[in-house]
C-alpha cells in the first residue's frame, strides 16, 4: 500500500489541468453560453474530467 503508480496517474492528472484551462479559458472569452458562467465554473473545477468535456460538448453556445 502507498505504491502510486505515476507512469499511469501523471498522464491523466497532466490531461484533466489542460482541459480544465482549456474550458476556463474558453469560458471566460466567450460571450454566451448555455446556462450561468458561474455555474460552469464551478463544474469544470470540481468535476475532474467529466466537468471540461461536458461544458465543452454542452455548455457552449455558436454565436
Amino acid at each position: 500500500m502507498g505504491d502510486i503508480p505515476w507512469g499511469v496517474v501523471a498522464p491523466v492528472i497532466v490531461i484533466q489541468v489542460v482541459l480544465a484551462v482549456i474550458a476556463l479559458r474558453d469560458l471566460l472569452t466567450r460571450p454566451a453560453v448555455n446556462g450561468p458562467k458561474w455555474v460552469w465554473a464551478i463544474v469544470i473545477v470540481l468535476f475532474g474530467l467529466i466537468g471540461p468535456v461536458l461544458y465543452l460538448t454542452l455548455g457552449r453556445r455558436e454565436t
